[in-house]
Order: C-alpha cells, then structure tokens, then sequence
C-alpha cells in the first residue's frame, strides 16, 4: 500500500453559485484519515496537493477543507467531466494521492 494513496467512490455535484464549478466531497473517513496525517502539510486555505485519477484521466489539483460539509472537497475540472462523461449526479470512481 503506498502512503497517502486513497480509493473511495463519490458522487460529483455542482456548486449552488455563479460559474459551473463541479466538486467530489471526499467520504469523511477519507477526510479525517487525510486530516490526521497530512493535515500539517496544508497550505493556503488548508488546501492539499493531490494527484488524482478517475476513469483513464490523471491530474494535479488541491483538495480543500469545507466546513459547511465537514470534509474535503475536490474540484472536478471542465476536461475531466467531459473525458470522463461525468454530470452532477454522476458516481465516479477516485484515486487519490498526497504530493508535496
């Protein structure tokens, strides 16, 4: 198992604001195992770098804390969507790993 790698599977939903910014919430046992041995590392915002996979489609991004949810939320770019064929609703299988 390498450290910092985690799989979950999340639904992908669309923020309730301007823009068409898509997110994953991260499962919250995800989030506090991610909290409790990464947390030190964060940066603006408590953000984290990850590298993460869904589908065939790997990419560098930040995860990031939200308080409203309890957890961290991952940002779904335009491109992923679409090569991934993903919608708000959708479920989508993730691969996640810290990087510093």
């Amino acid at each position: 198992m390498t450290p910092g790698l985690f799989s979950f599977t999340a639904e992908v939903w669309e923020h309730d604001g301007p823009g068409a910014w898509h997110f994953i919430s991260l499962p919250e046992p995800v989030a506090d195992d991610i909290e409790e041995m990464f947390g030190h590392l964060a940066k603006g915002f408590g953000s984290l770098r990850v590298q993460v996979t869904v589908g065939t489609t790997t990419w560098l991004t930040s995860i990031f804390p939200d308080t409203k949810r309890g957890t961290y939320v991952l940002p779904m770019k335009k491109a992923v969507r679409a090569a991934e064929r993903l919608i708000g609703g959708s479920v989508a299988d993730v691969e996640l790993l810290l990087v510093q």
